[in-house]
């Protein structure tokens, strides 16, 4: 087996901004795996929040290049544990690496992923759209700018109530709202009463990560549900957020690839919670390889390629948060 890395700069539309940070460009890896004629692709992308750089990325690859050239017929499953032993200090990059094998494997079986996983694609949820942080008259021409049936919204501002009070005046579209840490316990707790009265479904990582006491009580007072994020990473993080959160939001990035986000999701259903997959601003590589989920999740935010300013990949397509696969086998996905 082949392996073949680049590195794209993605360029998004508008400046995004979370309430931690602000960016204009997303460094991305792509991996390339080629085996008996087919290729497999797949992505990560750099994140400072997580000390992961595409230069990190590509020479932790780099340096089990020969593990991955000797494998042969593993099972997707038995790829990611092997490569997990090697890559444990770099999730991001063990992401991209098992989502192209799963790619791969599944081109070589003549299947797309969710037929490979046994999955029924006929009740989907619809993916949100996210309108980043800015001022209020800017936010509101995002949301006119791309009409959308759900609206995922960044707060962590003096003004969150306001822009969801001025946003909601001009659609009646469901709001998801994401605070990226940057609530305490009693703002949660407080904003949720009126945001639940502004047509909000649920709120997303309100507190710091680490603040599992004001978890607790976020989840035991909060009139919305409660889904993590930043607290969930890896696979034993939903048996830690059982019982101070509602639901978690699973990034393949962040948990090592789409092997043990499946896991994660069937541990979160098994324990009652809802479930979800994010995007971190990927092409549409890494963003077809999260519609393969969609049969498994209550909520999808799969909406980095509408912030492209141009895209690298083709692959599934979008159109008013409903999901459409492509033709090929796989994950689905062709570089341009």
């Amino acid at each position: 087996m082949k392996v073949i890395l680049r590195n794209f700069d993605l360029q998004l539309k508008h400046t995004f901004t979370i309430s931690r940070l602000s960016y204009s460009t997303q460094p991305n890896l792509i991996v390339e795996l080629q085996s008996d004629g087919y290729s497999g692709f797949g992505e990560a992308t750099s994140n400072l929040y997580y000390n992961n750089t595409v230069d990190s990325m590509r020479l932790n690859i780099e340096e089990i290049k020969l593990f991955i050239e000797s494998i042969e017929n593993e099972t997707p499953e038995e790829f990611w544990s092997k490569a997990h032993s090697l890559l444990q200090h770099d999730l991001f990059a063990l992401c991209a690496l098992d989502m192209a094998y799963n790619d791969l494997y599944a081109r070589k079986k003549g299947k797309k992923l969710y037929d490979l996983w046994g999955y029924t694609i006929h009740n989907n949820p619809k993916t949100d759209y996210t309108i980043g942080i800015d001022s209020i008259e800017k936010m509101v021409l995002k949301m006119k700018e791309l009409p959308w049936p759900i609206y995922k919204i960044k707060l962590g501002t003096r003004e969150d109530i306001a822009i969801v009070t001025e946003l909601r005046k001009h659609t009646d579209a469901v709001f998801r709202i994401d605070a990226n840490c940057g609530w305490s316990v009693s703002e949660t707790i407080n904003n949720a009463i009126e945001l639940k009265k502004l047509g909000v479904e649920f709120l997303e990582q309100p507190l710091k990560a680490d603040n599992w006491v004001g978890h607790k009580e976020v989840y035991n007072h909060s009139v919305l549900p409660i889904i993590a994020d930043e607290s969930c990473i890896k696979e034993e993080d939903v048996s830690k957020c059982h019982n101070h959160f509602h639901g978690v939001n699973i990034k393949l990035g962040k948990c090592g690839g789409l092997t043990p986000a499946r896991r994660m999701i069937a541990n979160a259903k098994k324990l009652g919670m809802k479930t979800m997959v994010g995007c971190m601003t990927e092409s549409t590589i890494g963003i077809s390889a999260i519609a393969h989920l969609l049969p498994e999740l209550d909520f999808v935010d799969m909406d980095g390629t509408l912030l492209l300013s141009e895209d690298i990949a083709t692959g599934i397509t979008l159109s008013n948060g409903i999901i459409s696969y492509s033709n090929l086998n796989g994950i689905g996905t062709t570089l341009l």
